[in-house]
């Protein structure tokens, strides 16, 4: 296992074990584990990632750090939109949109608000940052 998947791993049991709370870096943010199909694998998937809510929506940004390329979730959810949400002690359905302009904008600026991380991250990267909304299926 590399060091992000052990970093995934603890952040996950961590999230489990406090009712989807967690300590370092997201203390005090929101975050949710996103559960996901592999776009070539098939296999599911279970990604931390920061969010933060658009009304009943649960908003997540692909930047990888500002790296130069998407996440591996961002693709997996571009193939299998459907996926399953952990929030706080929630778990429940929903479906997967990219964001278009001038919404992308709204809501990746609603992140920086309370992660300002998230400019640092748009600085630095060489490509447009995917905006993602989880929409809850009822």
């Amino acid at each position: 296992m590399n060091s992000v998947n052990d970093w995934n791993k603890k952040v996950i049991e961590e999230f489990r074990a406090n009712g989807g709370k967690v300590g370092g870096n997201f203390e005090g943010k929101s975050l949710l584990l996103l559960h996901s199909k592999g776009a070539k694998s098939g296999q599911e998937r279970v990604n931390p990632v920061a969010c933060v809510r658009d009304g009943e929506r649960l908003v997540v940004i692909a930047s990888k750090g500002g790296a130069p390329t998407h996440p591996d979730w961002y693709y997996n959810l571009v193939a299998n939109p459907l996926v399953t949400v952990e929030f706080g002690a929630d778990t429940f359905q929903a479906q997967a949109n990219v964001a278009e302009e001038p919404e992308r904008t709204r809501l990746y600026d609603k992140m920086v608000e309370v992660m300002p991380g998230f400019a640092d991250y748009r600085a630095k990267a060489t490509r447009v940052i995917p905006v993602l909304v989880l929409t809850p299926v009822k």
